[in-house]
Parts: structure tokens; C-alpha cells; sequence
């Protein structure tokens, strides 16, 4: 018993699944079914893409935020180079007076305004040394998000050359979809398998049509309207018939207008009472 019920619930199971998977396919294979979720697709897709477009936007902020300090910092080199060169200058400068002043070696090294001048040189060395090296990185990173970017663009292009195919795409589908079904129904049609609805209307009004002569001619044999209207067509048919020929009578065209047979009776009478 157990069992039973078991298999007339998988049955009932199976029954509603098939009338699911049915009811969804019809579902699937409608026209404006497919065109929506054409445009969901795409839709989604655009999304995706505007993201993207905001990634690789944020890629080149941080480029030009780069290619502005490389600026600065190739800036802050000139001047760092102004600034080496004046100290230099300066040192120059302080050595002859040093040296015109008779001061060896030695005590020019160990004089103020040069150390001040050599202090400043290394400084301004040093500085321009971590300017350079961080201009080049900076380059180095530009470089990169320059290559970086252009591959980004090209993906970007080809993501929107794919959607332009999908739009595409959503009007051939529609189109061959509901060529699709119209081919199926007349298929169906011809073949017997599907019924239009007028052609069945015109068939059954023609059987109909049918059907109500057959009973009114049932009705005529069974009241004897057939006999009557035979009949009144004789009747008719000898009424014409007499009046046509009572007319080529009148005008010479029947055999009434011809020699009565008794005509040559009378001459032969004549001709015998001659001889008496």
C-alpha cells in the first residue's frame, strides 16, 4: 500500500514537473521573453562595463597624479641644480679670497663660509640625487600605467563591440523565433497535427450548412412537397409547350399550316364525277 502511494505521488510529482518544464519552455520561446532578457543581459553587461570604465578612469587619475609630480619633482631638480651651482660658487669664490689671504690648504678647509659652502653642496647633491632616482621611478610607473591603460582601453572596446552583437543579436533572435513559430503552426496545420481556430469555425459552419439541407430536404420527402413541386414544374412545362405551339400554328411555322390529309380525297372525288 505504502508502495502505491509512493508511485501516485512521483506520478503527481512527474505531472506537475512536465507541466512546469512545459509551461516554462512556452515561457522561454515567447518573443518578448527573449527580447527582455536580451536587454537584462545587456543591461548587466553595461553595468559591468561602466565599472570597468570607472577602474580604468581611476588607473588614469593616478597616472596623471604621477606625470604632476614628475613635473614638481623635475621642477625641485632645476632648482636643486640652481642651488649646487651657487653654493659651488660660493665655495669658489671663498677659497680665493682665502687663498689671496695666505691661507693654506688646511685652514681653508676648516674655515666657516666653506664649510657652510661644502655643507650646502653635499645637501643640495644628495637632495637632487633622491629627486632624480624618485623621477624615475615615477616615469617607470607612468610607463606602466600607460601600458596598463592601453590594454585596459582595448578591452573596453571589445566589451562594447559585444554589446552592440547582443543588441543585434536580441532582433535576430525575436525575429527568428516568431518566424520559427509561425513555420511551425502552418507546418502543423497542413500535417493535421495543430487546429487553427478558423478553420475549424468554417468547418463546422459548413457542416452545419450541410447538415441543415439535409434536414429540409428530409422534410420535403416527408411532407410531399418534392411530389407537388414536380408537378406544378410539368404543369408548367405542358402550359409553355401548348402556348409555343399554339403560337407556330398561328404564324405557319407548325404542321397545322400543311395540307389536310383529306385534301386529295376531294380530287379524286372530282375527278371521277368528270367522266360521268
Amino acid at each position: 500500500m505504502f508502495g502505491a502511494l509512493s508511485r501516485w505521488f512521483k506520478a503527481i510529482g512527474y505531472l506537475l514537473t512536465g507541466r512546469i518544464d512545459s509551461a516554462r519552455r512556452a515561457l522561454d520561446t515567447d518573443p518578448h521573453v527573449i527580447r527582455a532578457k536580451y536587454d537584462a543581459i545587456v543591461r548587466d553587461k553595461v553595468n559591468r562595463i561602466q565599472m570597468y570604465k570607472q577602474a580604468v578612469a581611476g588607473l588614469i587619475a593616478q597616472q596623471e597624479q604621477k606625470v604632476a609630480k614628475v613635473k614638481q619633482l623635475t621642477d625641485e631638480v632645476g632648482n636643486l641644480e640652481r642651488l649646487k651651482s651657487g653654493a659651488l660658487a660660493k665655495a669658489r669664490q671663498t677659497v680665493e679670497r682665502l687663498k689671496a689671504a695666505g691661507k693654506t690648504d688646511e685652514q681653508v678647509k676648516e674655515d666657516e663660509d666653506y664649510k657652510r659652502c661644502l655643507a650646502a653642496f653635499n645637501d643640495f647633491s644628495s637632495t637632487l640625487a633622491e629627486k632624480k632616482d624618485h623621477i624615475s621611478e615615477a616615469e617607470r610607473d607612468i610607463a606602466t600605467y600607460a601600458k596598463t591603460i592601453g590594454d585596459h582601453k582595448v578591452q573596453l572596446q571589445q566589451l562594447l563591440r559585444e554589446v552592440d552583437k547582443l543588441k543585434a543579436e536580441s532582433h535576430d533572435a525575436v525575429a527568428d523565433i516568431i518566424t520559427a513559430k509561425q513555420e511551425k503552426e502552418i507546418a502543423d496545420m497542413l500535417s493535421g497535427i495543430a487546429q487553427d481556430g478558423t478553420a475549424q469555425e468554417l468547418q463546422n459552419m459548413r457542416q452545419l450548412r450541410q447538415e441543415i439541407r439535409a434536414e429540409a430536404r428530409i422534410s420535403r420527402e416527408l411532407a410531399g412537397t418534392d411530389t407537388k413541386a414536380q408537378e406544378a414544374e410539368f404543369l408548367d412545362y405542358a402550359r409553355k409547350t401548348s402556348a409555343s405551339s399554339e403560337f407556330d400554328s398561328l404564324i405557319g411555322l407548325s404542321s397545322a399550316a400543311k395540307p389536310a390529309p383529306d385534301a386529295p380525297a376531294k380530287s379524286a372525288d372530282k375527278g371521277s364525277a368528270l367522266p360521268e
